[in-house]
């Protein structure tokens, strides 16, 4: 590597309430020589840190302005209301949105649901983040719906939550600069997608090795080896050729028997 190349690395955003934990390890585990460095973001932030190259990914939370962004949709959130732990509310197991009316429903300037309408009765003026509003539920001054993920990483001892049914969801997604899908970046894409390492979209598989060539076995001639020609090696006498300890052997070296003499 020159003086001038810039080793590989990952920058990978999210916003609140989403844990990118699991894909992060695998991610080490399969590129341990690139480097991954999370952002946190909140959510009306992520779009622009895209664009202008703070980020090489980011997990979104739809819908997003999609001008120059690619994204996967990856799951949807179920979306709860945060109330105190001794309100009404919490002897239901879920509530609808109409079971609302009555209460004040919080709306924080960075929500992500996108509602046609808000339940309840509007708050004289609205939290500028989700973490005000949480504080504003343990006041008791209203009521909150969020997606789960944000009533558990805002929990507090005194607040509790029950599933909204009537609300819209949240749905979470990876997104990238639609002109920047680089190698690491459709590394990353398999790695959410669950493709494992060696997958045809994942990073260039190992190639299978050649097969080694099973050795020759020796020939099994029964008195050793042959010569070329097929004769027997020097100093090996096959059964039954003539030469010096034939039965009946004639003289020294092996001379054939004479005729018989006759009577």
């Amino acid at each position: 590597m020159t003086g001038s190349e810039t080793p590989p690395s990952f920058r990978l955003a999210y916003v609140p309430g989403v844990t990118p934990t699991k894909w992060v390890r695998i991610w080490n585990e399969r590129l341990p020589d690139v480097p991954l460095t999370l952002v946190q973001v909140t959510p009306g932030e992520a779009p622009g840190l895209l664009r202008d190259g703070g980020a090489d990914a980011a997990f979104v939370r739809l819908p997003i302005d999609r001008t120059d962004l690619s994204a996967i949709p990856l799951y949807t959130e179920t979306t709860v209301v945060v109330i105190p732990k001794d309100h009404l509310i919490t002897t239901s197991e879920e509530v609808a949105t109409g079971d609302l009316a009555d209460e004040i429903v919080l709306h924080p300037l960075d929500d992500t649901l996108d509602w046609e309408q808000l339940p309840g009765k509007p708050a004289f003026e609205r939290p500028a983040t989700t973490a005000d509003a949480i504080e504003l539920v343990a006041a008791g001054i209203g009521v909150l719906a969020v997606p789960q993920s944000l009533a558990r990483l805002h929990h507090r001892k005194d607040l509790t939550y029950r599933p909204l049914t009537g609300a819209p969801e949240s749905r979470v997604a990876l997104s990238w600069p639609e002109e920047e899908t680089t190698d690491l970046v459709e590394e990353f894409i398999g790695i959410v997608r669950g493709r494992t390492v060696n997958s045809s979209r994942g990073r260039t598989p190992t190639p299978p090795q050649p097969k080694k060539a099973k050795a020759k076995r020796p020939d099994a001639a029964a008195g050793g080896r042959k010569q070329a020609g097929g004769r027997p090696a020097a100093g090996k006498n096959p059964r039954g050729a003539s030469g010096g300890g034939a039965k009946g052997g004639g003289g020294k070296g092996g001379a054939k028997r004479g005729k018989p003499r006759g009577r």
